[in-house]
């Protein structure tokens, strides 16, 4: 049975990869990649949102708070389980593709929604000094959309796994019930 692919799913995941990759290098380098570090320059629109997110600014780093380069751990991990899905879909045919890309969209969702989450659950601690329209243009919205997006792709290929299941099943059946004439 061939992969059934979806152009948005892989436009997702191919034009986030370098976002992805791009956030996750700027954590790790930390402090080199922040204001006033030697490698900023590859990250000077940090130089904005370390100071809107405190979980990617200068005090999360001298507290050594691990939740950050945890994170973008993870990320890189789903990023590359989404590449792998890309690869898999299109240029292998592997029918069981859609699990990766399925696996790899839920770590996404599920560790926004963490992510989300953990703001609640302290307080707004790391974005509740913001004002409210720069919460909503530089964390609400480009964070949301980690949230939306994979939400759909979620349901999407959630739907095309279980289709393919169905017919596998009924298919399964089919043969069962023909052997026993």
């Amino acid at each position: 049975m061939a992969v059934k692919t979806h152009t948005w799913i892989t436009l997702w995941f191919v034009l986030s990869a370098p976002v992805i990759f791009w956030d996750a290098t700027y954590c790790f380098m930390r402090p080199r990649s922040m204001l006033g570090g030697d490698l900023h320059w590859i990250w000077k629109p940090y130089e904005i949102y370390q100071n809107i997110d405190l979980v990617y600014g200068i005090k999360a780093l001298e507290e050594n708070n691990g939740f950050t380069n945890a994170q973008s751990l993870l990320n890189i991990v789903e990023t590359l389980m989404s590449l792998a899905y890309v690869y898999l879909a299109h240029v292998s045919s592997w029918s069981p593709a859609p699990l990766i890309g399925f696996a790899a969209v839920t770590m996404t969702l599920s560790k926004t929604v963490l992510y989300w989450a953990q703001e609640y659950y302290c307080g707004f601690c790391a974005i509740g000094h913001n004002t409210m329209s720069d919460l909503i243009v530089y964390w609400i919205i480009p964070n949301g959309i980690w949230i939306v997006v994979p939400s759909l792709v979620v349901l999407r290929l959630g739907k095309d796994i279980a289709t393919s299941l169905h017919v596998a099943e009924r298919a399964a059946t089919k043969t069962a019930s023909g052997k026993q004439k």
